[in-house]
């Protein structure tokens, strides 16, 4: 069943209701949405299929979503730049091994953090998580061979959430938010006019959306008192910031949300639509060391999530539940596949994902290129 979306022309969504039906029975997931725009001379031609109305938990989706919200910040604020030092935006970073790590290279995955610590242990023992004295670990936790300021063009890139954490923390002191969550909402979801679609759990609630009916559930989780339905499933931002958002993770929405967000994306990056005005540019430009860009990954020359159709400067994020976006500026195509492939454990299904993600994203970008392509006269 298609969900009509204001400003796109839409398709029947019979087979995007088949590649969301193909991914189910290949028990990747119980649930799954999924989406595809592609632009053409007179506006978007977008289509969703499968669980349209559903609301999942977008994990890692929301790292694009920070990074956005820095920039749209940085064209309307002095105070915030790329180049802000960490330390100048959180004071009480300062002294940390990060205090002088720029929102760039924290954004690029190249400030010489760890991949991840567990800032959520305590919660294990029923002990309270201190979200200050938490982000000041995350702020020390740097890798060996990273120490100090980082180089002009950062350190060896590794992909982390903790620069993410920073990041989402100093984005909602320059906002005046209670977390990185409320700051994306304010910025991209206010500019994207998808207030009912897409937010933090406690965001959406606050609008009147009942999050827990409408949430595909994620993973069962006896010390958080079983099924995590409604809530973020990563724990360190359930740490850091509970029904709220973190800046690598909190972020709930339905596909055509989603969707709506990359189509802005693509739109903003040549000058047009609700993230017009923001330069967009450094968060997508190409960086030595590997693919990691600032909020986005580029493709990969093998191996790729994106699948074979999504070209060279294709550019998108993947989520740990099972989510993807991925956007390709040359055939200006947009794809979006939600899942909750961690539901009733993380473990499940992760070869299915692998291999179901490329089939997935060359699916729908052939079937939004093949749309677009129609004359308009068919009713397109």
């Amino acid at each position: 069943m298609v969900s009509k979306r204001e400003g796109s022309a839409l398709t029947t969504a019979g087979d995007l209701d088949a590649v969301a039906r193909e991914l189910t029975l290949r028990g990747v997931a119980p649930r799954v949405a999924v989406a595809c725009g592609a632009r053409r001379p007179g506006g978007w031609v977008s289509a969703i299929g499968g669980e349209d109305a559903a609301i999942f938990d977008l994990a890692s989706l929301t790292k694009p979503m920070t990074a956005v919200a820095v920039a749209l910040e940085a064209a309307t604020s002095g105070a915030l730049s790329p180049s802000s030092r960490l330390g100048g935006l959180s004071p009480y970073l300062e002294g940390t091994a990060s205090a002088g790590a720029t929102l760039d290279l924290l954004l690029a995955h190249r400030a010489g953090l760890e991949g991840h610590i567990a800032v959520f242990m305590p919660l294990l023992g029923g002990a309270f998580v201190d979200p200050v004295a938490a982000l000041r670990s995350v702020a020390d936790a740097r890798r060996a061979g990273c120490e100090g300021d980082p180089p002009e063009g950062g350190f060896p890139p590794l992909y982390s959430d903790l620069g993410y954490a920073l990041v989402g923390d100093a984005l909602a002191r320059h906002t005046a938010s209670r977390d990185a969550g409320e700051a994306i909402e304010r910025t991209v979801v206010a500019r994207l006019g998808q207030s009912a679609a897409l937010g933090t759990a406690r965001g959406l609630e606050a609008r009147g959306v009942d999050v827990v009916a409408r949430a595909a559930p994620t993973e069962d989780v006896p010390w958080r008192g079983g099924l995590v339905v409604g809530r973020v499933h990563d724990e360190n931002a359930w740490a850091l910031t509970g029904p709220g958002g973190s800046g690598h993770a909190g972020m709930f929405g339905t596909a055509g949300s989603v969707l709506a967000f990359g189509q802005a994306v693509l739109d903003g990056l040549e000058g047009r639509g609700p993230f017009a005005g923001a330069d967009l540019g450094w968060l997508v430009r190409e960086r030595p060391g590997g693919t990691l860009r600032a909020g986005f990954d580029g493709k990969s020359a093998e191996g790729s999530s994106a699948g074979a159709r999504f070209g060279p400067r294709s550019f998108g994020h993947l989520g740990f539940t099972g989510t993807s976006l991925w956007i390709d500026p040359d055939a200006r195509v947009v794809a979006v596949l939600l899942t909750n492939r961690v539901w009733p454990t993380r473990t499940r299904a992760q070869a299915g994902i692998r291999t179901a993600r490329p089939w997935a994203h060359d699916a729908l970008h052939a079937i939004a290129t093949s749309r677009a392509a129609r004359p308009a006269s068919s009713g397109v």
